[in-house]
């Protein structure tokens, strides 16, 4: 069914009074007055109009606050559990479904599978390395529910279910090693009480505190803003157990599509996609890199380099604009052509080299940069004294006195 023509032109009107200086509140309030509620794909149809009405995509995709507005109705502000496919909750809840159904599945184990130990093992085992997918699920949580309610100054999840997380995290961890403890009948009963048993109850208390306490506090406290974004940014954590539906697919690759990122500088600061930073802070965070790092432009010309305190590698003013081939001796220019050529035609995006130099070990790496497109920018060099990194050996979680 073809989009009702009054709305398409509502929606062009709206995008261009943005473009003549309307306020966000105004188009908000002409949107939710003059078109109401709408689907991810009538949005796509009003959108493919446009543009074939000699709007350029480009145009239409300058408007953040419009995509906003056009997606609020697909991420409402629900109520209960009657929202959205496409809303971050909902597929919260689906996934949770599924750890219900391995919760089950480990507990029938358990209580039909008392008198054979090597069976047991073995179907326990399976069970729970597909349980060990819940981490993702915690993952997206902690990683972008969390990071949203704290905007809002509530930081109770993050200071508290967070470290519940991670206690199922370590019962899980138990209850695989756990596992090379049972090897008669007779062993299953101390391993179900003694780490079973609290990671199942454990898991499906989580369960309960997402969908009665966590989830409810979002919904009311998120905005559809808000929710757009943990969408969006779902797709980089990763989702498990389940698989999106087409409209979600849909949704997501849309906002892929129409949300613009771009670098900016404005009031001092360089906006990232990922974040702020003034000029200070940026030039001291290079400079405070474990690394030399040295920035060759596509024409081949220094642009930059950083200045740490225990430089590997010389570096001096003068560099600056000049020919990176004329920064090496005569019988190493062949190489650095070859590498420069290779990483401009796409053949290869890295180089890797190491070296000793005296007592250190000296890891030095040439990586492509490019933009979103592919396009070739240039190269940076990147050099480490990995002396010390190579001495490490099993884990330090913890502070010791010595730190």
């Amino acid at each position: 069914m073809s989009v009702n023509a009054d709305r398409k032109e509502v929606m062009k009107d709206i995008i261009l009074r943005l473009h003549e200086g309307m306020s966000v509140q105004t188009a908000k309030e002409r949107f939710e007055k003059e078109i109401g509620n709408i689907t991810s794909s009538e949005i796509a149809e009003i959108e493919q109009s446009l543009m074939d009405d000699g709007l350029s995509p480009d145009e239409i995709k300058k408007f953040c606050n419009v995509h906003t507005l056009l997606f609020e109705s697909a991420l409402t502000k629900a109520s209960s559990d009657e929202t959205s496919e496409s809303h971050p909750v909902y597929l919260f809840k689906l996934e949770n479904r599924e750890i219900e159904k391995l919760v089950d599945e480990i507990k029938k184990v358990i209580e039909n599978g008392k008198d054979d130990s090597t069976v047991f093992r073995s179907e326990i085992s399976d069970l729970l390395k597909k349980l060990s997918g819940i981490t993702i699920h915690y993952e997206r949580k902690e990683q972008l529910l969390f990071p949203y309610l704290e905007k809002q100054g509530f930081m109770g999840p993050s200071k508290v279910m967070w470290g519940k997380d991670n206690e199922i995290r370590d019962l899980l961890k138990q209850a695989k090693e756990g596992m090379e403890s049972v090897h008669e009948p007779d062993d299953i009963g101390k391993y179900v009480e003694a780490s079973l048993n609290p990671l199942l109850e454990e898991v499906s208390g989580m369960i309960f505190k997402e969908e009665n306490i966590l989830f409810p506090t979002a919904i009311e406290k998120l905005g559809a803003g808000d929710w757009l974004e943990i969408l969006r940014e779902s797709d980089e954590v990763g989702y498990v157990f389940i698989e999106k539906k087409e409209q979600t697919e849909e949704l997501v690759g849309k906002l892929a599509s129409s949300l613009t990122e771009e670098t900016i500088f404005l009031n001092g600061e360089v906006r990232f996609p990922s974040g702020n930073l003034n000029l200070d802070e940026l030039t001291f965070l290079f400079n405070t890199l474990p690394v030399d790092l040295t920035y060759v432009d596509r024409d081949d010309t220094v642009r930059y380099f950083n200045k740490g305190d225990e430089r590997i590698f010389t570096r001096t003013r003068s560099v600056i604009g000049r020919k990176v081939q004329n920064c090496h001796p005569p019988q190493s220019i062949d190489v650095v052509e070859k590498i420069l050529t290779s990483i401009k035609e796409g053949k290869k995006d890295s180089y890797s080299f190491w070296l000793e130099l005296g007592r250190r070990f000296i890891h030095i790496r040439f990586f492509a940069v490019r933009d979103e497109k592919g396009k070739y920018l240039g190269t940076v060099e990147v050099a480490q004294d990995v002396t010390e990194i190579r001495k490490l050996e099993g884990e330090k979680r913890l502070l010791d006195e010595k730190d």
